[in-house]
């Protein structure tokens, strides 16, 4: 059975990035009950307990699926806080039955300015990267949550040379592999490829499609990720860009058991429930999501 779920972004972000907040978290639950999906990206809002989040995920009949981590793995003096803010995430999401996680390095400013080229890349950097995830995905993995790596646009991973690197020199930790099909297509690699490359290290994936004129009028102007993705509307819904799903699937272990998670930050479609009405759709539709778990 596949597992398949949707992150909230649209109704939590602000000018700050995501921030999650019963309120917003209650307004996101109420648009999407009214899809197919019954599986949510887990965000604890801060001052807000295990129980008290899953009992609002209940009420809305919804279950928690993968979260998400990011920070400073490339600073040494943070190894240590940051292995320990890791165990402390797998625990939460141990603790609402999740098995999995993403895990990603923070933004590069010089990257979100110049995104999607590998702007100031360093070998240095992504060899510290690969330490401490290594280390944070052990630690994880203590607590039964296994770490995915999530390559990123803007971020300190965000280059196909620095993903493959990064899963290269983790070989034989409890790294996995969390790719995000629209991420991999803006920074140049063929979702499709490394995924297959690295499909004995996949633990799951994010769903996101890349609209055809807001990545040419990105690429022509030379936007910055913000302009992106708020002007261009660079992403759109699975199924509606060119990223190329048949052949993602395709290059899907036979027996990958991992979950799905749809992920549209700002949505192509006028409104996020429109966006996730589509983005249901198109999982319902498809000949690899028969019998999926929502």
């Amino acid at each position: 059975m596949k597992r398949v779920a949707i992150n909230p972004l649209p109704w939590v972000t602000g000018p700050m990035g995501p921030h999650v907040t019963e309120q917003n978290l209650r307004e996101a639950l109420t648009d999407l009950v009214q899809t197919g999906f019954r599986s949510l990206h887990t965000d604890v809002p801060a001052r807000m307990n295990v129980a008290e989040y899953r009992s609002i995920l209940d009420e809305f009949g919804f279950t928690p699926a993968p979260g998400y981590f990011a920070g400073d793995f490339h600073v040494a003096e943070k190894q240590a806080a940051i292995v320990e803010q890791a165990k402390a995430h797998a625990g939460t999401l141990a603790a609402l039955g999740v098995d999995s996680t993403f895990v990603a390095g923070n933004i590069d400013m010089a990257r979100f300015t110049n995104p999607a080229v590998g702007y100031n890349a360093s070998a240095d950097r992504t060899k510290r990267m690969a330490e401490t995830l290594a280390r944070a995905a052990d630690a994880g993995f203590a607590e039964g949550v296994r770490f995915a790596l999530h390559p990123h646009v803007a971020m300190i991973i965000e280059t196909e040379e620095e993903t493959r690197d990064v899963l290269d020199m983790t070989a034989g930790s409890h790294l996995g592999f969390g790719p995000d099909t629209g991420h991999l297509l803006w920074a140049g690699m063929v979702p499709e490829q490394i995924i297959a490359d690295y499909a004995d290290r996949l633990v799951a994936v994010h769903l996101k499609d890349v609209d055809q004129a807001g990545f040419r009028r990105a690429l022509r102007y030379e936007d910055d990720y913000m302009t992106a993705i708020g002007t261009r509307h660079i992403w759109s819904e699975p199924g509606r860009g060119i990223v190329n799903f048949d052949a993602v699937f395709n290059a899907l272990p036979a027996d990958f058991h991992g979950w799905f998670v749809v992920e549209v930050d700002i949505p192509n479609l006028p409104t996020p429930l429109e966006s996730s009405r589509a983005s249901y759709d198109f999982l319902a539709s498809h000949p690899y999501f028969a019998g999926a778990t929502a």
